[in-house]
């Protein structure tokens, strides 16, 4: 079978022990990013199975109309960037694990990584300590600071627990499933989104981005927050409205990899922990191929969506 991997960036995906399981299909992985329409069904066209990690490229109706070996496009998680209609139009089936329960562990300690760099100014000792000086600052610490979540799912109630173990005051907002769910493990919820940004010390988004939550953190939000307060973004920097994304520059933010701009942020005089998307149209423009002599092939995983179609020989359900 001829399978493709998208967007792994740092070539990472042939280190897993879970790539073995590829062993005797031809595989190609790409290193960089491409969305043009053109340009991906070129690289493509000979592809059998697709492999996608999380949203970084959108496949929809005008691409998979043009790819005529697809049978199948495998991936973790949810799945907004692919046209699940036209797949199964096409009798292309979509697998994706939702790992119920299973939260992401390293998105939860990214975000705490960042709360403590940011409080405690980690770039900035460490930036002034290689120039010769010493301690430019003192930080600030946690403990019986506010810190809410905004999304308490199943990253946001990992990191609620890392304020909690911090001696902060944790409380949450969101939906009212959200809600519900922190006021079950005993985290208070904000009465009202207005209090909510505004006596929060540490926010933290944990929200997947689709149509209705983008956007969905507005320049009045913003302007609610402490002049010193902080604002830290592990999902999607869409989550934050365009124009107030950079508007108050002294609120120190971590906003994660964009998916609508590869261009980096430039840091500003105060202190930030700015992070941007992984390597896009700049990144290398390579792909690797890979055989093997196993004829193991991956399986799908858990959930699969598709119906019976134009193209022969499909099992669907």
């Amino acid at each position: 079978m001829k399978i493709s991997i998208l967007d792994d960036y740092h070539d990472t995906l042939r280190t897993l022990s879970c790539f073995t399981r590829l062993a005797g299909h031809e595989v190609t992985i790409w290193n960089d990013h491409v969305q043009e329409v053109g340009a991906l069904a070129e690289r493509l066209r000979d592809a059998e199975a697709l492999v996608l990690i999380r949203e970084r490229t959108a496949i929809r109706a005008p691409l998979l109309e043009r790819l005529e070996k697809l049978r199948l496009i495998s991936q973790r998680s949810v799945y907004p960037h692919i046209d699940v209609d036209a797949c199964t139009a096409l009798g292309i089936v979509v697998s994706s694990s939702q790992h119920q329960g299973t939260p992401s562990y390293a998105a939860a300690e990214l975000t705490w990584a960042l709360v403590l760099a940011a409080m405690r100014q980690v770039p900035q000792q460490m930036a002034a300590l290689q120039a010769g000086r010493w301690q430019v600052g003192v930080g600030r610490g946690l403990r019986g600071k506010a810190l809410g979540i905004y999304g308490y799912g199943r990253i946001g109630s990992v990191v609620a627990g890392y304020g909690k173990a911090f001696g902060m005051r944790v409380w949450a907002w969101g939906r009212e499933g959200s809600r519900e769910r922190a006021r079950g493990d005993g985290y208070a919820v904000a009465p009202d989104r207005e209090a909510f940004f505004a006596e929060s010390d540490v926010l933290s988004l944990h929200l997947p981005l689709v149509d209705a939550t983008r956007g969905i953190v507005t320049a009045a939000d913003l302007a609610r927050m402490k002049p010193e307060a902080l604002l830290v973004n592990t999902s999607r920097a869409g989550l934050v409205e365009r124009p107030a994304r950079w508007s108050a520059p002294s609120r120190r933010a971590a906003p994660a990899w964009p998916p609508s701009t590869s261009t980096r942020v430039s840091p500003s005089s105060t202190p930030a922990i700015r992070c941007w998307r992984c390597p896009t149209s700049s990144a290398r423009h390579t792909s690797a191929t890979s055989r093997a002599t196993s004829t193991r092939s991956s399986s799908p995983t858990s959930s699969t969506r598709s119906s019976p179609t134009r193209r022969a020989g499909r099992s669907t359900w």
